[in-house]
């Protein structure tokens, strides 16, 4: 994965998720090829587990949830490990998810653009991912910005490149 490049993204709304609706409940599924470096994004109103390989595990899941104060956060999963790695594995898992976040994170926010057009307020919404293991160390809940943040990013590195 490392740097985001959005022609590599593909987008595929499951229906009847739109460019609109839902908001709260709003589910992504970001999977990515090894081999060819693309990402897959599947919006919609529940995760599509077809597109996750059991063997890997190393999809990006995350959905628009209300906090307790009733305000937007855009809460994500990485799955680490459960029981089935060794501590050495599952050390690797976790560093090479929290290396390649920040574009899991780009393809979600960059492939769902429309999305922000219809509901401007969430790109200030928070992001938060959890790292879920069975090793404490790796157990974690982080902080990851907002959706302005990725966009900002991405159009700065995409002006950049054309100068």
């Amino acid at each position: 994965m490392s740097v985001f490049n959005p022609e590599k993204l593909s987008v595929k709304l499951i229906p009847p998720a739109t460019f609109a609706q839902p908001v709260e409940g709003r589910k992504y599924t970001l999977t990515h090829s090894d081999l060819t470096a693309e990402l897959f994004l599947d919006i919609g109103y529940v995760y599509n587990y077809k597109s996750i390989n059991p063997k890997m595990r190393d999809e990006v899941l995350a959905e628009w949830k209300k906090d307790s104060h009733g305000r937007f956060n855009l809460v994500g999963t990485a799955y680490v490990d459960g029981g089935e790695f060794s501590q050495k594995v599952a050390a690797t898992r976790f560093k090479i998810f929290k290396k390649e976040m920040a574009t899991a994170l780009n393809g979600i926010v960059y492939g769902d653009r429309p999305f922000y057009v219809h509901y401007p307020f969430l790109l200030d919404a928070p992001i938060f991912i959890q790292y879920l293991s069975i090793y404490p160390q790796y157990r974690q809940f982080a902080f990851y910005g907002t959706p302005r943040q990725y966009l900002n990013q991405i159009n700065q590195t995409s002006n950049s490149s054309l100068h």
